[in-house]
């Protein structure tokens, strides 16, 4: 399947990860990292081009870690918080041609593939600001933000998060209902991660 034209992944995977205690890009899912799980449902869904943003412990996770065919950016000031990953991403995908990004965060590694192609179709198809999962009732990631969204969130401060942002564009988000719980499985912590451990044995 061929890349829709102008969707590109991006992948934000520079956080410390305090709670967990250890590189949530480096957790194992279905035989691989966390990080290489989402990039290949991006593949797997059709989005080839693919951007990863690291920062702590970048090269230990570069080392670990399939990013053949990845663009990879390492923000240096990642510590600052993750609108800084978000622009350091926007500003290496800038290009005439981007339509719209797949925003990914590294600790939603379940999403299915199929999600992701739902969540492009809906957007190819009624171009909204920002296309959003939803699960019984729950907002969830990936979420699709058009390029209407990269120039103020380009604008925020470090301390501003993107919901600053995709909040200013309600009228125009576009929720996509999905039979996929891995949408809202977000692994943040050690007890979530024992949580889904004891759910899928």
């Amino acid at each position: 399947m061929k890349s829709p034209s102008g969707v590109a992944g991006l992948v934000l995977a520079a956080g410390a990860s305090r709670r967990m205690g250890t590189d949530k890009a480096l957790l194992r899912f279905r035989g691989r990292t966390f990080l290489e799980a989402i990039l290949a449902t991006l593949e797997e869904a059709g989005v080839e081009q693919r951007t990863v943003v690291l920062g702590h412990h970048a090269e230990q996770i570069q080392a670990a870690t399939n990013l053949t065919n990845v663009q990879v950016v390492v923000n240096p000031h990642y510590s600052l918080g993750q609108t800084t990953s978000l622009q350091a991403g926007l500003r290496a995908l800038e290009e005439p041609g981007l339509e719209a990004v797949v925003l990914c965060l590294v600790d939603h590694p379940a999403v299915s593939a199929s999600t992701v192609r739902q969540l492009v179709t809906v957007y190819r198809d009624l171009r909204p600001a920002v296309a959003v999962p939803i699960y019984h009732g729950r907002r969830g990631h990936p979420v699709v933000l058009d390029r209407a969204l990269f120039h103020p969130l380009m604008a925020l401060s470090a301390e501003e998060g993107a919901n600053t942002v995709i909040r200013q564009f309600g009228d125009r988000t576009q929720p996509v209902v999905v039979d996929d719980p891995g949408v809202t499985l977000d692994i943040d912590d050690p007890e979530a991660l024992a949580r889904w451990d004891e759910a899928r044995s």
